[in-house]
């Protein structure tokens, strides 16, 4: 299994796993590429022969490459994003069949066709969404994208019809009165959460969107974190309110960042401590937690069987995994453990699992099913065997 992370000082790293290795580590941590700013966001997709790569920077550039096998690497394309100002950054980042999107915190999206330079006119179309954002994604259909941020509540929005609309038309609002009010939608907006409830004193809460995700196949049903460390599920055909509002899921710092497992009412968790834990979406308690971490988890990769991290304490990591029991509030037999760490001189920042398997390690697996099917024995013939010896008890009687 390989995982590819991006470090602050411009530098993008092959992580390997090989579960084949029984003595001394099993990850070798390659740099690939380097680069002069720190890297901000990581995206991958996987095709027959390569690694299809996006990679962001702090200065504004775009980097999309290929990674061989091998972790040889071959530049594809590149363009700057002339909308990031000073003080801001990426929040989001995608790679969706022959596109690439980029979102920053001042709203600029932005997708580029892959496969063309970005001097053509052709070759991206740009939008202005709302600005304070802090996180953004695709959905896995790749026909809407959901953001949230400072005071900017989770929204909804269709890909096409946002980056096919006239500039000028982008962010004026639906109604025709001079003032827009807080439900009216966007023009290409096709959704937005409201706000919850009023807390015991009466008190509005703050809007503190930190990390958000789809968490399944269709577009209707997100999980938001918060800096008040609340973690809330939505589905966006029954309410605008969350479904589900976990309080205090954090222990410090706020939500960090949340990532959907690939079991079913699985997602990871991460806070702004040190605190790393898998929960059940069917009730939103924790199943388990991950032990000697030493600092706050900034990405989180999820792959088959294995959790991909990087933390601000310059350590990558490779966690087990265990799906969450068949029955809501079953005790959890198996728990995951920090299998390998491996320090990475400088700070990590973001991670990805380019999705694919080693071939090697599936047909050790496929082998070791062989063994296991060659070393059962037969149960006719030992039937057939019981059945001879109680005819000749029967016949010594």
């Amino acid at each position: 299994m390989r995982f590819l992370t991006g470090d602050e000082l411009g530098s993008i790293k092959a992580l390997h796993y090989d579960t084949k290795l029984t003595d001394g580590p099993k990850t070798k941590l390659n740099t690939i590429l380097t680069g002069s700013a720190p890297v901000q966001r990581l995206s991958s997709r996987t095709s027959d022969n390569s690694t299809l790569v996006a990679a962001t920077y702090s200065d504004g550039l775009t980097n999309v490459f290929s990674v061989e096998d091998d972790d040889s690497v071959q530049q594809t394309q590149n363009w700057t994003e002339t909308r990031l100002k000073n003080g801001q950054c990426f929040v989001g980042l995608a790679i969706s069949n022959n596109n690439v999107f980029s979102c920053t915190s001042n709203g600029a999206l932005r997708r580029t066709r892959i496969g063309e330079t970005s001097e053509t006119t052709e070759a991206s179309d740009t939008v202005s969404v709302p600005t304070r954002l802090l996180d953004w994604k695709l959905s896995p259909t790749c026909k809407t994208f959901a953001y949230g941020g400072d005071e900017v509540d989770l929204s909804i929005w269709n890909v096409e019809r946002s980056l096919q609309s006239p500039p000028d038309k982008q962010l004026e609002p639906t109604s025709n009165k001079r003032k827009r009010s807080k439900d009216t939608l966007f023009p290409t907006e096709e959704w937005r959460a409201k706000n919850v409830h009023n807390d015991n004193l009466g008190l509005r809460k703050p809007i503190r969107i930190t990390s958000l995700a789809y968490l399944s196949s269709s577009d209707s049903h997100l999980l938001t974190g918060t800096q008040l460390g609340d973690l809330r599920r939505y589905d966006t055909r029954a309410a605008r309110r969350p479904v589900s509002d976990w309080q205090n899921v954090a222990k410090l710092g706020g939500i960090k960042t949340v990532e959907p497992g690939l079991n079913e009412h699985e997602v990871f968790v991460s806070d702004g401590g040190s605190n790393l834990y898998s929960l059940d979406l069917r009730n939103g308690k924790i199943v388990y937690g991950y032990k000697g971490l030493s600092g706050s988890v900034s990405s989180i990769a999820v792959g088959p069987s294995f959790l991909g991290s990087v933390a601000q304490d310059r350590y990558v990591r490779v966690h087990s995994t265990f799906p969450p029991p068949r029955e809501v509030g079953q005790q959890q037999d198996q728990r995951g453990e920090i299998l390998e760490t491996i320090y990475g001189k400088s700070i990590p920042t973001c991670i990805v699992w380019d999705g694919s398997v080693s071939l090697s390690n599936a047909r050790a697996n496929e082998d070791e099913d062989e063994d296991v099917w060659d070393n059962m024995q037969n149960v006719g013939n030992e039937s057939d065997d019981d059945e001879t010896l109680k005819k000749k008890k029967r016949v010594n009687s």
